[in-house]
């Protein structure tokens, strides 16, 4: 439902690796207890564990863990968040819940959550964000270093390294894999955000769109490095995509009725969460989708043939609040 297909030929045609091979699976809709809330996952660990957020009537931003049975945690809040502002971005399969707030200053800080403990991570005080974890405990996010240019980092082993897409002005990373391949978006020289995919031994591959994009942001990997994310396009409706590496094409998912679908995180039994915005209310739904093997796959999308290189133009400070 909500999908569509452009063919291939050739040897990439129902390939393992190719999306003519899979289609998605509606699996369920949810929503955090409470009138009105908005309902954002970000994550989803191998037991189907969700982390994400929810914003209520009132504007304030608490985390949440939506167990596999379908319960759901309490508010998470951190306590040093004085703006009511915290939000729940991975969870691994411990369970560890990873994250940012904002403080009194209005700066972003990191977090970590672990069985009603918090721990607060900071690489520079004024701004460092914490985006996503695997089952390692290995973490990724964002940073404002002295450099000004807002970063990506992993933190791996205990080792930090912080690094931005060329010419970017600034660069998030979103989720990390078991072999270390995590994946995120950056601000390009053109302003347009555009999604990228680095390899653990460093290689950064950029920019990742589908053709007709406006803006794409890839939140989120799994061990085969299937990573999801979504895509605006001319007429302002954003997609969920499904992007396979291997094969340089997306699989695109569109959440019936709705103008906008956000495909988030996948596990590695690529069960996947995210959101759509119902037109009719504003309000956004937390979704479970399934990646399944099929004879008739769903709609695709090749990837955006790459310009040809933009003028070295000086990179400038700026600051951006991670998308959700």
């Amino acid at each position: 439902m909500g999908f569509a297909a452009l063919a291939l030929t050739g040897a990439l045609a129902q390939s393992p690796e190719s999306p003519e091979a899979f289609s998605f699976q509606f699996v369920s809709q949810f929503d955090y207890p409470g009138t009105g809330n908005q309902t954002r996952p970000q994550k989803i660990n191998t037991t189907n564990d969700i982390a994400g957020l929810f914003v209520d009537t009132s504007g304030a931003s608490f985390g949440f863990t939506r167990f596999s049975n379908g319960s759901f945690s309490r508010p998470i809040a951190d306590p040093n968040a004085a703006t009511n502002f915290t939000e729940g971005r991975g969870i691994n399969d411990s369970r560890l819940v990873c994250g940012d707030y904002t403080d009194s200053a209005g700066a972003f800080e990191g977090f970590f959550f672990s069985h009603g403990t918090f721990t607060n991570y900071d690489i520079e005080p004024t701004f460092t964000i914490v985006l996503g974890v695997n089952n390692a405990a290995d973490f990724v996010g964002s940073v404002i270093p002295s450099s000004g240019i807002q970063s990506g980092f992993l933190s791996i082993g205990g080792n930090v390294t912080e690094f931005t897409v060329p010419n970017a002005t600034a660069t998030l990373d979103y989720q990390l894999n078991t072999t270390n391949q995590s994946c995120g978006y950056y601000i390009g020289s053109d302003g347009l955000t555009h999604g990228y995919w680095r390899a653990s031994n460093g290689t950064i591959h950029a920019p990742i769109d589908p053709v007709g994009s406006t803006g794409t942001i890839l939140f989120g990997n799994n061990d085969r490095n299937f990573i999801v994310g979504r895509y605006s396009d001319s007429a302002g409706a954003t997609h969920g995509i499904l992007f396979m590496p291997k094969s340089n094409r997306f699989l695109q998912y569109d959440f019936p009725g709705a103008t906008f679908t956000s495909l988030n995180g996948i596990n590695r039994g690529n069960t996947i969460c995210g959101r759509y915005t119902d037109p009719s209310t504003g309000i956004d739904h937390g979704i479970i989708v399934q990646l399944v093997r099929t004879a008739a796959g769903g709609v695709t999308l090749p990837l955006a043939p790459s310009s040809a290189p933009a003028a070295v133009v000086p990179q400038r400070p700026v600051q951006i609040a991670p998308a959700y």
